[in-house]
């Protein structure tokens, strides 16, 4: 151990990270956990059990690493290192790894030898590929990689029967193999900003999963099976991919609150969408939507619901029914009319129409008690609903590039109560 102190600590002179006159600072284990910046050791019974080297310089760690038996939590996040010492492999107590945002081109094989380690991160490296021995960490519970270069990762990643949390996004996968599926203790799965064309039916084993992102790939369908991952609780991410439709499966996540499909070329919805009855905020903008299914309305629980930039050219009566909703986002579409009902949005806050062919309003939209902004801006209404003037809640209403032959006289009385609002 005083052998690699040494060493440790001419590394970190030299590096500039600690004066000359300064021995390395005895840090509590709460300081290590914190990930504060800077170097810092913490010693029980006069052994190092943790040892935080965040962003000090270093381009190698003392070969004496080794000598640390006792060491249980390494952090060398952010420094210039192409590589981790062989010698790492005796660490044979150590189970939190922290790697992230260095300069690893490769983990060394002895990594297998690990066998208490539960924690891996080694995000934004240079890893073009995992070590075959990585398949003996049985107790790794997370494991996080993105921002590699990974064209592919071994089917050995199957055994790894602990897992709970697995991050590949932003690598250069093609494809996973298939016995990623046999990791069904799976909460978290990222696979987002890769290059995946498409998914086996074999994901829908994942059951326990509560987060899951495909984000950001080049997937044309999504199984059927999806609708099998019903712990999915937290998050669903399908954004920007080269998605067509939906399986109707989807229904099935009635645990789900929050669902990402934005930036696809969705042209309808599954009717079954109204079975997600958990569901707080779901995001379809930038697609090709022509209509919403009127199962819609059964979403109790959403609070915000995101189609700018899509086609539609009407909204289902149902719309009115979701009660909850805070934010409706609309604008770039083809409305001509909206449906009375939308007057049932009883806690309705955001209220963005701009850029449609509206050419009137319902008059119940004065019952938007709750209603502060109303952006009505590049439509082709000639004449606005006296209820608007009612709306106590009003604060701001935008009212640019519209048809108006005369502004009504009550937008004086919104101003002076003030109302913000632009002609």
């Amino acid at each position: 151990m005083t052998r690699f102190l040494d060493e440790l600590t001419a590394l970190l002179r030299h590096s500039r990270n600690l004066p000359a006159a300064e021995p390395l600072p005895r840090v509590s284990r709460d300081w290590i956990d914190r990930e504060a910046q800077g170097a810092g050791v913490h010693l029980e019974a006069g052994a190092i059990l943790a040892l935080s080297l965040r962003h000090c310089g270093l381009t190698a760690l003392p070969e004496p690493l080794g000598e640390l038996s006792q060491l249980q939590q390494l952090d060398v996040t952010g420094n210039p290192l192409p590589s981790l010492p062989e010698s790492l492999g005796r660490l044979t107590h150590l189970s939190r790894l922290m790697a992230d945002n260095c300069r690893l081109t490769l983990l060394p094989e002895s990594l297998g030898a690990l066998s208490q380690l539960e924690l891996l991160f080694a995000d934004g490296n240079q890893l073009t590929a995992l070590p075959a021995s990585l398949e003996r960490l049985t107790r790794l519970r997370r494991l996080d990689l993105r921002g590699n270069q990974l064209a592919s990762v071994p089917e050995s990643l199957g055994r790894l029967n602990s897992l709970v949390d697995l991050r590949l996004g932003k690598n250069l996968l093609t494809s996973v193999p298939e016995s990623l599926w046999n990791l069904t203790g799976l909460e978290t799965l990222d696979l987002s900003e890769n290059r995946l064309a498409s998914l086996s039916s074999g994901m829908g084993a994942l059951s326990r999963l509560k987060m899951l992102d495909l984000g950001h790939n080049a997937l044309t369908a999504v199984p059927e099976s999806l609708g099998q991952l019903t712990g999915l609780s937290e998050y669903l991410y399908l954004s920007d991919n080269q998605l067509t439709s939906l399986p109707e499966s989807l229904g099935n996540l009635k645990a789900l609150r929050y669902l990402n499909a934005t930036d696809n070329r969705l042209t309808t919805l599954p009717s079954s969408l109204g079975g997600i009855r958990a569901l707080i905020e779901l995001r379809l903008y930038n697609n090709r939507l022509t209509g919403l299914p009127e199962a819609m309305g059964a979403l109790e629980n959403l609070q915000e619901l995101h189609l700018k930039n899509n086609a539609l050219d009407s909204l289902p009566e149902s719309l009115g029914q979701l009660t909850r909703l805070r934010k409706l986002s609309l604008e770039n579409n083809r409305l001509t009319a909206l449906p009375s009902s939308l007057g049932g949005l009883s806690q309705l806050t955001e209220l963005d129409l701009r850029n449609n062919r509206l050419g009137s309003l319902p008059e119940s939209l004065g019952a938007l008690r709750h209603l502060v902004s109303l952006d009505l801006r590049g439509n082709q209404l000639r004449a606005l609903p006296a209820s608007i003037a009612e709306l106590p809640s009003l604060g701001k209403l935008d009212l640019r590039w519209n048809k108006l032959s005369s502004p009504p006289s009550w937008l004086q009385r919104l101003e002076q109560r003030g109302c913000i609002v632009y002609l």
